[in-house]
């Protein structure tokens, strides 16, 4: 039996231990892997964890020794699944070990929106404040979130958390809870169960009432065909001028030339990004210069204590397969 990680270092960039891991059986831990080297360096392995290097429906049927995927993350989409139930590999993911963390980025991205502290920091050292005329000054509007709406796609364990801070800052929170799809379906699913644990009540609407009636728009649903491009020109032209829209899901969530376009023309105050479709983005993405648009580089998922859980997750569930019994399994 080998265990590979092909791209360990962003999990582990030296301030965590794999020796729980390495405690299971023999183990090689690479950094990063290309695409091209996936097949050479999993030649022989029975098990390969991955948060996102992808595994393609080739690599699977290339793989004869393959038996066991670990998904380094909770999204999904970067394994061909369909392969990986033809061929009997099992697939785990981890599904809750950053919720708070997220949900921490989440707000905080809302935060620099409105009320841009870092920016009036960044004034403030570069002089503007020992030269003002007055003794306060701002540079872009400051914007109370008590008493705004705060609509959240996607009512699971972050969406929850996030409707929580926002009922703690005097927000009204409406939820669409199931996966909106394109044709603005709503499918049932635990989430009516995780509202009940917030200390406020949500209110429950269609996809377009939750474009229309907020002003802050935070995506948490999981990628999928229907909810690809979820974001697009129309649903941006539903939206308050004054709204602002924070996704710190999956950047294909978003069609980023019109949301570009509907910062760049004003149609929307702002936006709050933790991902893109293309990671890391090329220079060419529209929102890498888009107006008052924030962009942060995938890292809500990545302070150390959820780095920690997701390893020890990981591991957890490794071991499970192992013993006969496994845990987290992606179907």
């Amino acid at each position: 039996m080998k265990i590979l990680v092909l791209d360990g270092y962003t999990l582990n960039p030296g301030d965590l231990a794999w020796d729980d891991l390495k405690s299971l059986g023999p183990c090689e831990i690479c950094e990063r892997t290309p695409p091209e080297q996936v097949l050479g360096r999993a030649a022989e392995a029975t098990i390969l964890l991955t948060n996102k290097t992808e595994i393609t429906r080739e690599h699977i049927q290339s793989l004869p020794k393959l038996k066991y995927i670990g998904i380094l993350a909770t999204g999904t989409n970067i394994v061909d699944l369909a392969a990986a139930r033809e061929r009997g590999v099992v697939i785990s993911n981890v599904p809750a070990y950053g919720t708070s963390s997220v949900a921490q980025t989440t707000i905080a991205l809302l935060l620099e929106l409105t009320q841009h502290v870092g920016l009036h920091s960044e004034g403030v050292q570069e002089g503007r404040w020992t030269s003002s005329a007055d003794w306060c000054y701002w540079e872009r509007p400051l914007v109370e979130l008590n008493g705004l709406t705060m609509g959240i796609i996607g009512l699971g364990r972050i969406g929850t958390a996030v409707a929580r801070i926002a009922s703690s800052l005097g927000m009204n929170v409406i939820a669409v809870a199931g996966r909106a799809s394109s044709g603005d379906k709503v499918a049932g699913e635990a989430s009516q169960r995780l509202a009940g644990t917030l200390a406020t009540p949500v209110k429950h609407v269609d996809l377009e009432t939750l474009f229309r009636q907020s002003d802050v728009v935070s995506l948490h649903c999981p990628l999928t065909p229907e909810t690809n491009h979820l974001v697009n020109a129309q649903r941006l032209s539903w939206m308050k001028p004054s709204a602002f829209l924070l996704n710190t899901s999956r950047g294909q969530l978003v069609d980023e030339d019109a949301l570009a376009v509907a910062l760049n023309s004003g149609k929307l105050a702002g936006a709050g990004l933790d991902v893109l479709s293309v990671e890391p983005p090329p220079a060419s993405n529209p929102l890498l210069t888009a107006r008052n648009c924030i962009i942060t580089p995938h890292l809500a998922w990545a302070t150390k204590a959820a780095r920690s859980r997701l390893l020890q997750a990981a591991v957890e569930n490794l071991r499970a397969f192992l013993s006969g019994k496994p845990q987290n399994i992606v179907k």
